[in-house]
């Protein structure tokens, strides 16, 4: 973690203002919010998005007279987790915080709702999607605000070439840049026939069957796409169900087509899959593209973001939202939520996007087609798809609909992939689900 000041001073005059809405009024004191405000922001992987993060924070603040101190706060080796865990109990720290996914429920108690912001936020920027809504509101509480920088679907990246000349599928037809989805024909059958082809061609689908938030998100949109939840939205044990004994049964059926050592990948692993040239299709935001562009060229010039393959209860996509909360014990909550706002309006959001070369993904419906996402390349366009600008699929969670405290156990403890591992490697589907029922039991009981 590293602390940088951010002072008053005037930026260049190439620096664009930020636009003044009407809806930041009521969150200032007179004509400034004043005062002293520390905030904690994710530590962005792609270099320059830390400086274009400051320079918004920084304008804000120029214009507010507020003193503000950033810290940016890295998720390798979980740095942001640790950090959320050790201020909730000393009940001191940062104003404001950078939380992801399931962290705004587990420290619901100790935050400021921001149900006088998102209202607001929504008319002007259009709706958030279920997702979010899942994960950053308790009953009618309004946990904090769904943040750009940070949030990502993890979608397929395909290799155009491969995937044309094993499966004879041309991905580009199916997701044309520019131009809503022509995908009826991209289903589970379809794409398990393509990861058996291009198996038996040598460049299997690198999908990981590991205990890591990459291979559990996998796993999560397969599930959906059948229906399949562990647990219901009631809380209710839905386990020997129907529709989970179909996404196992499919999900063992196709993990027999994807890399021999795919139950020990991490994180990192489909990224250099991808990069490595052995693999035809992985799930993944940008960053493997990214360094596909960087150190592999030839690579990154035939990759394709796209949508999920469609299943009989739809199409899910994996979204990792992170959220921007406010303590409780913030000594400085107007000011907090006076940035909030100021971060959240179009021209910052757009602002982050460049910056993340489109990595960053808003929640707002209507923040969904900005320039970024059609003009990245190679090849222009390839990204296009990645922030689900047609709405043509749904936006999910591994194991939600659970309640969010039960489904954080299911998706920490990897029980999808490990009941997926467990069944591939011939153990009988009722014992497979015989030991997930138990698992979750004990998460119930918990």
């Amino acid at each position: 973690m590293y602390k940088r000041e951010v002072t008053r001073r005037r930026f260049l005059a190439t620096t664009t203002a930020l636009t003044t809405v009407a809806i930041a009024a009521p969150y200032v004191r007179g004509a400034h919010a004043a005062g002293k405000l520390s905030i904690g922001l994710w530590d962005h992987w792609v270099p320059g998005a830390n400086t274009t993060s400051t320079a918004v924070v920084n304008e804000w603040a120029a214009k507010e007279k507020v003193d503000v101190s950033i810290d940016y706060i890295p998720s390798q080796g979980n740095k942001n987790l640790l950090t959320i865990a050790a201020e909730a109990q000393a009940k001191s720290g940062h104003d404001m915080l950078a939380m992801p996914t399931w962290w705004p429920h587990a420290q619901a108690d100790l935050l400021e709702p921001c149900n006088d912001i998102m209202p607001q936020l929504i008319a002007q920027n259009g709706q958030v999607n279920g997702t979010v809504q899942y994960l950053g509101k308790l009953g009618d509480k309004w946990l904090g605000v769904p943040a750009t920088i940070g949030s990502q679907i993890k979608g397929p990246c395909t290799r155009i070439d491969l995937l044309k000349q094993h499966a004879g599928i041309d991905i580009q037809a199916l997701y044309p840049a520019g131009a809503a989805p022509k995908a009826d024909s991209w289903t589970m059958e379809t794409y398990a026939k393509a990861a058996e082809a291009c198996h038996k061609g040598g460049v299997p689908f690198g999908i990981g069957l590991g205990e890591t938030t990459d291979s559990v998100d996998t796993a999560g949109a397969f599930f959906q796409a059948f229906g399949a939840a562990l647990v219901d939205a009631k809380g209710e044990l839905t386990v020997k169900s129907d529709a989970v004994r179909q996404a196992l049964d499919y999900c063992a059926r196709v993990a027999k087509f994807y890399p021999a050592d795919a139950p020990a990948w991490d994180d990192g692993s489909n990224n250099r899959w991808l990069v490595s040239g052995r693999g035809a299709l992985i799930m993944n935001p940008p960053s493997a593209w990214a360094v596909a562009k960087r150190d592999a060229p030839q690579i990154a010039a035939q990759c394709w973001t796209h949508g999920f393959p469609a299943g009989p209860k739809g199409r899910f996509a994996p979204f990792l939202p992170y959220f921007w909360n406010i303590w409780s014990f913030s000594q400085n909550k107007p000011a907090a939520k006076s940035l909030l706002v100021a971060l959240s309006q179009p021209a910052a959001v757009e602002k982050f996007v460049a910056a993340s070369a489109g990595y960053d993904i808003p929640s707002f419906e209507k923040l969904t087609t900005l320039k970024t996402w059609a003009e990245e390349g190679p090849p222009k366009g390839t990204l296009y798809h990645y922030p689900n600008p047609h709405n043509h699929q749904t936006l999910s969670i591994a194991a939600s609909p659970a309640p969010p405290k039960i489904a954080q156990q299911i998706y920490t403890q990897a029980t999808l992939t490990k009941m997926i591992v467990r069944h591939m490697q011939g153990e009988p589907m009722e014992r497979t689900l015989a030991w997930a029922e138990s698992e979750v039991e004990g998460f119930l009981r918990g």
